[in-house]
This record gives structure tokens, C-alpha cells and sequence, in this order.
């Protein structure tokens, strides 16, 4: 009786421990930001659309998002080890193996695609599935191969709005490519301020995060101020097409402006701290702004 009750007690434990790798797999709080991005550009292709579609539409983009974070896992598996902020993810841990997690990669990326064709239309899906690839298996390899990687996972990281927006519409509007050149820009000072903060983590795995020629200094500093300058104007396009209103606009100019403040900071003295708070800006800037354009939409 003992031994049988000690035998549930581990299997239990063994079943949890499973649940909890498949889960830092999914990397959920980068799949929930994009299914996020998604739904922002659902609402406002669609302010009349039930909460049951905004539910739909994220969770056809945070599966489908987990599916290019798990190929990306799977390919850095051995570079992960490498780093102190990686290490102890499932792949690196042996928490799970290589055919578990590809299982369920595929699981989820078709679960996600065949959710977002057949709940809304063929082209949402294909725009899903080119993202998924493009992260994956573009993106992925040329971290180690060439700074430019920022420009090609700019492109995937961009698409979540244009998704929703091609998911309620069924067309790739003018608008819907608004919404994809803000957050494209966005992610520029965002991903350079990241890359700033970890780049002796990153150099361990081989990975040119950073611009050529820059590096930690004031070349690369320069860049992440021109793209956060270029996001201001960027920023009054939807009021300009009638996607939004004056508010909402006020609110990302003003965001801007603060966002914009840091990279002067980070240009006078070339700092992890003033990287730092560029990063945590960038997390801040853009679902304020976000937020903002469906409150005033609808």
C-alpha cells in the first residue's frame, strides 16, 4: 500500500514536472504579448467583433507564436546552454527531449493555422504560417550569422497586428500595414536595448545582436534614437486614415516623446543602465499605445 501511494506520489510529481516544461516551452509570456498584438488589430478592423473572436483570433496567434518559439528552442538547444539566461530552459535541462518538443510544435502550429483559416480566413492563416517560418528558420540562424537578423525578426515580430487586422477584414488594407510599420519600427530600440543589456550573454552563443561597427557605443545608440524618432510620426498615421482618434494620437505622441527621451540618455553616456531603461520602456510604449488606439476606436 505504501509503495503503491509512493509510486502516485512521483508519477503526480513526474506528470507535473512534464506540464511545467511544456509550458516554459511555449515561452507564454512572449506568445501572450503577440496574441496581444493580434487582438489589438482585430478590434480595430473589427470594433463590433465579440469577445469570442478576440478570444479566438489570440489564441490562434499565441499558438502558432509557440510553435516558431519551440522550433527556435529546438535549433538553439546547444547554444542555449551557453548562456546564463537560457541554461535552464526545458531543451538545455533535458526536461524534455528534441521529438517531444518538435510533437508539440507541430501540434500547435497546425492547431493554430487550421483555427485562424477555418474560423476566419485563408489569408490570416498563410500570413500566421509565413511569420512562423520566417522566425524559425530564417531568423534563427542568421543570429549567429549577421546583425541584419534584427531586420528579418522585426518582420514576423511585426505581423500580429496585420494578422488581426487581415483576420476581422479579410484584406490587406493600407491600415493593416499602419499598424504592421509601428510595431516593425518599434522593434528596433527594442531589440538593440535587449541585445545592449545581454550582449556578453550573447557573445558567448555567437549571436551579432548589435549593429555593425556598433557595438556598445554611441554609433548604436544614434541607431535606436533615429527609429525611435521615426515611431512619432508613425504614430499620428492611424489618426490621419481615420482608424483612430485625437486622443489616442495625443497619447502615443506623448509616449513617444518619453520613449525618445531615453535614447538621449543612452547616447550621453553609453550605459546597461540606460539601455535597461530603454528596454523596459519599449515594454510599456507599445501597449499603452496599443490600448490606446482601441479605446479610442471603439
Amino acid at each position: 500500500m505504501i509503495s503503491n501511494r509512493s509510486e502516485s506520489v512521483l508519477s503526480l510529481a513526474f506528470m507535473a514536472q512534464k506540464a511545467s516544461a511544456y509550458f516554459k516551452l511555449l515561452k507564454f509570456r512572449l506568445s501572450f504579448t503577440v496574441a496581444f498584438s493580434s487582438a489589438i488589430g482585430f478590434i480595430l478592423g473589427h470594433p463590433g467583433g465579440s469577445w469570442v473572436q478576440i478570444a479566438l483570433v489570440m489564441l490562434g496567434g499565441l499558438m502558432v507564436t509557440g510553435a516558431a518559439n519551440i522550433v527556435n528552442q529546438i535549433l538553439e538547444k546547444d547554444l542555449d546552454k551557453l548562456m546564463k539566461r537560457t541554461a535552464n530552459r526545458p531543451l538545455p535541462t533535458n526536461q524534455l527531449s528534441v521529438l517531444e518538443a518538435s510533437v508539440y510544435g507541430v501540434i500547435l502550429g497546425i492547431g493554430g493555422l487550421l483555427i485562424l483559416a477555418n474560423l476566419f480566413n485563408t489569408l490570416t492563416a498563410a500570413i500566421a504560417l509565413l511569420s512562423l517560418v520566417l522566425y524559425g528558420f530564417v531568423y534563427t540562424p542568421l543570429k549567429r550569422i549577421s546583425p541584419i537578423n534584427v531586420f528579418v525578426g522585426a518582420i514576423p515580430g511585426a505581423l500580429p497586428p496585420l494578422i488581426g487586422w487581415v483576420a476581422a477584414t479579410g484584406t490587406l488594407s493600407v491600415e493593416a500595414w499602419i499598424l504592421f510599420g509601428i510595431q516593425f519600427i518599434w522593434q528596433f530600440p527594442h531589440f538593440w536595448a535587449i541585445a545592449w543589456v545581454l550582449d556578453d550573454d550573447y557573445k558567448k552563443a555567437g549571436f551579432k545582436m548589435l549593429p555593425m561597427e556598433g557595438g556598445k557605443n554611441l554609433k548604436t545608440a544614434v541607431q535606436i534614437m533615429i527609429y525611435t524618432l521615426v515611431l512619432i510620426p508613425l504614430s499620428l498615421l492611424p489618426l490621419q486614415f481615420g482608424m483612430t482618434g485625437t486622443t489616442s494620437a495625443l497619447i502615443a505622441v506623448i509616449c513617444g516623446v518619453l520613449f525618445l527621451a531615453q535614447t538621449f540618455h543612452l547616447m550621453r553616456t553609453c550605459t546597461n543602465k540606460a539601455a535597461m531603461n530603454i528596454m523596459f520602456g519599449s515594454f510599456l510604449y507599445l501597449p499603452i499605445v496599443q490600448i490606446a488606439f482601441v479605446l479610442d476606436k471603439i
